[in-house]
């Protein structure tokens, strides 16, 4: 089971990693998914571009690599929630996300129909 647990929890970051590519141009230095009861967590590390991170350094930039970064989930979240559903077997009932610019650090979360994990 666990063995189980853990192969999915590798197909979904792969899988997150590919889309994040096509998005923005390059996926992230790191990334590592969980599954606890009904819930899919995935963290990504070192996601920032190097014009965001230029950007970051001013607040009002900061503010703006957050809305791009936001506008772009909301514009694709159907793909993001299509993925998860795919390897889970599972309903995306919502899903979550945030980046920090401080960080560089982008969290998903997505609540499932149902428990993955017994």
């Amino acid at each position: 089971m666990v063995g189980q647990k853990r192969k999915l929890e590798a197909e979904l970051s792969e899988a997150l990693i590919k889309l994040q590519r096509e998005l923005i141009g390059h996926g992230p230095q790191e990334t590592k998914t969980h599954i606890a009861q009904d819930m899919v967590i995935t963290r990504f590390k070192g996601v920032m571009t190097v014009e965001e991170k230029h950007l970051a350094g001013h607040p009002d930039g900061r503010k703006l690599v957050k809305e791009m970064r936001q506008v772009l989930r909301e514009m694709h979240s159907k793909q993001f929630e299509e993925i998860v559903e795919k390897h889970t077997k599972c309903k995306v009932l919502s899903s979550h996300s945030n980046m920090s610019t401080k960080t560089g650090e982008h969290i998903e979360v997505f609540i499932m129909d149902r428990k993955l994990e017994k």
